[in-house]
């Protein structure tokens, strides 16, 4: 693929939800923060194409920036499988051997019936390589971003997994001919 490739990734806004709840794709979005929403829309690139993950979150926050994003399986959070929609404080009480493992290795770690980061990094990977050149919005998640900036710095999963990414933040990577460029991290627009 030739050319350069300019992405501004943006994670949803918070999901309207219990906290502390491993939540599932359905969960929607809390768009209260307008202020934020605009500001964050006058960022974007004009005439950019859009991109999200298919989960509820990131289309109605792709939407609520006056986007209308192809939607891309490859950019869906980490899957939880059995954890999916259960809270962390009850999985930490109750979960056993299975939680505390995966813990202890994030990046290699998976749920029962879910996938490891290192997983996630893949399919990331094979999304991003169906992104043309030019300029591209994607909605996505902080895993979803965490594995990019994986792929963009050539990190190893494990040291990925340290990046914070804020609801509706944006990161901007860029790939070059030359190979990837960090432009910024998590910058938050208020």
């Amino acid at each position: 693929m030739g050319g350069e490739t300019f992405l501004w990734l943006i994670r949803h806004a918070p999901v309207d939800g219990v906290a502390g709840t491993i939540h599932a794709a359905d969960a929607p979005a809390d768009l209260g923060a307008r202020a934020q929403l605009e500001a964050l829309r006058q960022r974007l690139p004009r005439d950019a194409a859009s991109y999200a993950s298919p989960s509820r979150r990131t289309v109605e926050t792709a939407r609520a920036l006056g986007l209308e994003p192809l939607q891309l399986d490859e950019f869906s959070e980490q899957h939880f499988g059995d954890w999916t929609g259960r809270r962390h404080d009850e999985l930490a009480a109750t979960g056993g051997e299975a939680y505390a493992r995966f813990w202890s290795d994030l990046a290699r770690g998976r749920p029962p019936g879910g996938e490891s980061f290192e997983e996630q990094v893949a399919r990331v990977r094979l999304g991003l390589s169906k992104i043309g050149t030019g300029a591209a919005t994607l909605v996505v998640h902080s895993g979803t971003i965490r594995a990019a900036l994986c792929i963009a710095l050539d990190l190893t999963p494990q040291a990925a997994l340290r990046f914070m990414i804020d609801p509706l933040s944006l990161t901007r990577i860029d790939r070059l001919a030359t190979g990837w460029r960090v432009v910024s991290v998590n910058q938050r627009t208020i």
